[in-house]
């Protein structure tokens, strides 16, 4: 008589195929290293996701909800949006180079480099980062409405030229970069804060 089939752990088995996926891209993974790494059968495998496909659309947004607030949430802190935005890069000076167990860089960032993906996986992935842009659109629109910024200033270009500092932060990350070296980055991206003179 068979022992009693161990109990799926969902959560674990994600985590550690957001950790693959996230290390070695979507195409480079295979199911036999995805299998490996959950701890899993294929055929339990293809029953809690049903394919690859579906596996890394549910690892990218565990890892938008469990890597992502670390430095994401930094956005929000500060009595300023400049504060905000050096918060969020500082935050991701010493996270992105990982000295733990994670792989370096951002997840979001790295695919979108050099990985292969079905079109369902790039519109996914896709979204995390315009999710990003717009996060930093926001903060600098609030920062325009309460006199911080002046009502001349160029958002859209301004978020990009911060969301471009974070990604390329992750990049340099990924190829082996210090917390001390991103941090460098991070001030000089805020040292070309607009200057802004409130009047009156």
């Amino acid at each position: 008589m068979a022992g009693r089939p161990r109990e799926f752990d969902r959560e674990a088995a994600l985590e550690a195929a957001m950790l693959l996926f996230w290390r070695k891209g979507y195409a480079a993974a295979s199911m036999n290293d995805l299998c490996e790494a959950m701890g899993v059968r294929s055929p339990s495998l293809y029953a809690a996701f049903e394919s690859k496909e579906a596996l890394y659309l549910a690892a990218i947004e565990h890892y938008v909800q469990t890597e992502g607030p670390p430095v994401w949430d930094r956005l929000g802190e500060g009595a300023t949006a400049r504060e905000g935005i050096a918060k969020l890069l500082h935050s991701a000076a010493e996270i992105l180079p990982k000295s733990r167990s994670a792989p370096a860089g951002c997840m979001a960032v790295l695919g979108a480099v050099s990985d292969e993906w079905p079109a369902s996986i790039a519109r996914a992935v896709r979204k995390v980062r315009s999710d990003m842009l717009s996060n930093l659109h926001a903060r600098l629109q609030a920062a325009v409405a309460d006199g911080e910024l002046s009502a001349a200033t160029d958002i859209e270009a301004l978020s990009r030229f911060y969301l471009s500092v974070y990604q390329g932060m992750s990049i340099q990350a990924k190829d082996g970069a210090t917390q001390a070296e991103l941090e460098g980055a991070a001030d000089a991206a805020m040292a070309a804060w607009p200057q802004f003179r409130r009047t009156g």
